[in-house]
């Protein structure tokens, strides 16, 4: 005998049911956008406030400039979260934020570079 997924009730009809109704369907599909929502909200803010900062330091139309680390530290820049990440031709990390990249170097300087549309 198969349960349903959300209330645990018997299914009936085809074998290959996990609901028993629409409304656990519904349900079960509803709470698990929540508990998406919940998991990702935090890292989501610390995203867009890192490419807010980015956007600060670069102005709208500048595409690459070459700053210290320490503004970026001064301005609660988190390096940890960034949306992709590659090595270079010269075996350089880059790690991007949307459409900005940045590049930190031995002597703590950081590039950045804007891809304008």
């Amino acid at each position: 005998m198969k349960k349903c997924k959300m209330c645990n009730n018997k299914i009936t009809g085809r074998s290959d049911k996990i609901f028993c109704s629409i409304e656990c369907k519904n349900s079960y599909h509803i709470k698990l956008k929540e508990v998406n929502i919940k998991a990702t909200h935090k890292i989501d803010n610390i995203l867009h406030r890192n490419r807010a900062i980015l956007l600060e330091i670069m102005g709208k139309n500048t595409t690459q400039k070459k700053i210290p680390r320490l503004i970026l530290d001064q301005k609660k820049f988190n390096f940890s979260y960034f949306t992709g990440l590659h090595i270079n031709v010269h075996g350089k990390q880059v790690h991007h934020v949307y459409d900005f990249r940045w590049l930190i170097f031995s002597d703590n300087e950081v590039l950045i570079i804007r891809k304008l549309k």
